[in-house]
């Protein structure tokens, strides 16, 4: 009988940004050869369906195939209906509920491991979901941590207690002094105002975020590697920090990367008829959301520009009245939809330039395609994305100075700073510039992140004999 064949679970955190690179690892990894099943919470899971129009699961063991990786699903622990952009009550429930209903998902895939010819040896797992690793361990399975946001990031979440001994931030993660910092030399510099867990929602949350950030820190220990969506030569500062880690990205894939809204199939065509290098390009993810009179002056910015533009304003971030008003304000230039084919939209002839929140994947995907950025953050790794964006490339501008504390940013500011990136030659020139080092870090050759995926794969592949 022939050697069973490497199966992976792989586990993100319940986030749509977390979701897709992880997503789009383990196209990778089945493009290997190696079997993949891919563990989302119910909520999310109903999501990624539903966008697809998929009704129920293939099989009767509730198992949904993506592109070649198997899905599945387990509680987080919240009811219908309750908030999961409340980072802490989420993180909260699922750190208690998701370890049993894990074990009891590895029990079922080890009972029927035989029928495929595939021994589960392996758990890549999110490095915010780092209570996996201890319940790995005690099953006899080994362990992977996937950092899908900068190495920068990682590096400063580890950095924690150094900065508490610097006198960067107290015991409780806030800023003991103001200004900005740098973790080490090639790194964004950081303001202390803006660390990622003092802007992952209320400050009623932030004691929750800060110490799960610490266990997660903890049991990131136990993992084997860590893997993350990023390419060493954009980071080297930060890289000379954590040398060990595996940077594989950029990480993107033709396949589905279950998103969790269904995409707009007709921006495809509108972009075709626009003028090359002439189209703005908004969205801002999977968490921002903006009240109206924000959301007016944006549309009368855009509107100002007498360009093209697409916007994709989120299904769950605006009512059907407020997404009517701002089609209204769009006029005919501009196209208002619920939800892009992201990827297709940044790599077009005729995308001119992504304003954007600075989400890490967003980042990846604007960069690989060589566009300069109009920087709007909303939380948590945001802010140091635009740091690496503004202050260490210099491939983007920053919106305006109200737009981290609430101030409106009015339409004339807005318009001005999208004429002024796409009237900078420099700009572009080092967005293309790294469009090459991004692009070189994954083509044939013996590349970093080629290397880095080809020690991945054989790490997997050497559990199975």
């Amino acid at each position: 009988m022939a050697a069973p064949a490497p199966h992976v679970l792989a586990l993100p955190f319940p986030a749509q940004g977390h979701v897709i690179p992880l997503m789009e690892l383990s196209h990778s990894l089945v493009e290997h050869g190696i079997k993949v099943t891919f563990v989302n919470t119910q909520h999310n899971h109903h999501l990624i369906l539903a966008s697809l129009h998929v009704s129920k699961p293939d099989s009767q063991d509730g198992i949904t195939s993506l592109g070649g990786v198997d899905m599945v699903c387990i509680p987080d622990g919240l009811a219908d209906g309750e908030d999961r952009k409340d980072l802490a009550r989420l993180a909260k429930s699922f750190s208690e509920v998701m370890p049993g209903e894990l074990e009891k998902l590895i029990a079922r895939l080890s009972e029927s491991a035989g029928a495929c010819n595939c021994k589960l040896t392996w758990i890549i797992a999110d490095a915010s979901m780092a209570w996996v690793f201890p319940v790995a361990k005690r099953l006899g399975l080994r362990v992977a941590a996937f950092n899908p946001l900068s190495v920068a990031m990682f590096a400063t979440r580890i950095r924690i207690p150094e900065l508490i001994r610097d006198g960067v931030v107290d015991e409780k993660g806030l800023p003991k002094q103001r200004g900005t910092f740098r973790l080490a030399p090639g790194m964004p510099p950081m303001d202390t105002t803006e660390l990622s867990w003092n802007r992952a929602g209320g400050p009623e949350g932030q004691p929750f975020i800060l110490d799960f950030i610490l266990r997660n820190n903890a049991a990131t220990r136990l993992a084997e590697a860590v893997v993350t969506n990023s390419v060493q030569e954009l980071e080297p500062g930060a890289m000379a920090l954590f040398p060990d880690v595996l940077t594989v990205g950029p990480l993107l894939s033709d396949k589905p990367v279950a998103s969790f809204w269904a995409e707009d199939a007709t921006c495809a065509a509108w972009l075709d008829a626009q003028p090359a290098g002439s189209v703005v390009y908004v969205a801002f993810g999977s968490f921002a959301i903006f009240d109206r009179a924000q959301l007016v002056e944006l549309a009368e910015a855009l509107a100002l520009t007498s360009r093209p533009f697409l916007w994709a304003v989120r299904p769950d971030s605006a009512s059907e009245e407020w997404v009517e008003d701002l089609r209204r304000r769009a006029g005919p230039r501009g196209r208002v939809v619920g939800w892009c084919p992201q990827q297709l939209v940044l790599a077009h002839a005729s995308t001119a330039c992504f304003l954007s929140h600075c989400g890490w994947n967003s980042t990846l995907e604007g960069l690989v395609n060589g566009l300069p950025f109009l920087c709007w953050p909303y939380f948590t790794d945001q802010f140091l994305d635009r740091g690496y964006i503004c202050d260490v490339w210099r491939t983007g501008l920053q919106v305006a100075a109200g737009e981290t504390t609430g101030t409106l940013v009015g339409r004339e500011a807005i318009r001005g700073k999208v004429e002024e990136l796409l009237g900078d030659a420099e700009i572009k020139a080092r967005a293309l510039a790294l469009r090459d080092v991004a692009r070189g870090a994954v083509a044939d050759g013996g590349s970093s992140s080629r290397r880095n995926l080809a020690r991945v794969v054989d790490l997997v592949r050497g559990s199975t004999s």
